[in-house]
């Protein structure tokens, strides 16, 4: 059958434009789908844990002075002995003594207008440092540290410090913590407009804030507390998650 030239064109036309409405509607499903798949739900989730130390260490030192260093380095052996003795007895076996530290003493004065020194003796210093699992124990021992004095011993506790030495476990265990927290809120914000969450899209931890018991400071590189036994963790969560 031969098709004149109008109606070619005609049909040509025809085909073009059906062409045309089918690939303009794939593209506006495609678009709905993408559009549709682009809902979603950002949410901030928290978790806390209350936790106990589990290591103190504990810094301290002793120190003696005399006119000769000869004469120094012996009642520092003296008073170390004692230092030792007197922390064995508190059951505290594991210390490590540091390198001695060695100090000139001098006095001033004036000579032709000029100012001098002159060495009358030395100071000489060493300090302990005591690693324990005695949370409870070593802050009740480090306060009988009297004791040493009554004995002649220039003792003076200088700092402790509690470790919880599993925050690295729990740090992970309260990301997941953190998590859920976020899709519980999530699903309760969707709910009220009539929505469900179809799934977590992605997930951002905070920083871990180990702070003393009860306190909420917050810093953006994250709390480290080392002053309290008894400290809280505290992390958050952004996550967000598609919508159906």
């Amino acid at each position: 059958m031969e098709i004149h030239r109008p109606q070619l064109f005609g049909l040509l036309a025809g085909l073009f434009l059906a062409a045309g409405l089918c690939l303009a509607s794939l593209i506006l499903a495609n678009a709905w789908t993408r559009l549709y798949e682009s809902q979603v739900i950002s949410i901030t989730g928290s978790a806390r844990r209350n936790v106990t130390s589990d290591l103190v260490i504990w810094r301290a030192r002793f120190s003696v002075q005399a006119d000769t260093l000869m004469a120094a380095q012996q009642r520092l052996k003296e008073d170390r002995a004692k230092v030792e003795a007197w922390l064995r007895l508190h059951a505290i076996q594991d210390f490590q003594l540091q390198p001695v530290q060695i100090a000139d003493i001098r006095s001033r004065g004036n000579k032709d207008d000029d100012t001098t020194t002159k060495l009358i003796g030395y100071r000489v210093s060493q300090n302990v440092e005591i690693v324990s699992d005695k949370v409870d124990q070593v802050p009740r021992i480090a306060s009988d540290s009297t004791a040493l004095l009554e004995q002649g011993v220039a003792f003076v506790s200088e700092q402790m410090d509690f470790i919880y030495t599993k925050a690295g476990e729990a740090k992970i265990e309260l990301m997941a913590e953190a998590t859920k927290d976020a899709r519980a809120r999530a699903e309760q914000i969707a709910a009220q407009g009539g929505r469900t969450i179809k799934g977590l899209r992605s997930a951002r931890m905070g920083v871990v804030q180990i702070n003393p018991r009860y306190s909420t400071a917050t810093s953006w590189e994250g709390n480290n507390d080392t002053s309290s036994p008894e400290k809280t963790m505290i992390t958050t969560v952004n996550a967000t998650f598609a919508l159906r």
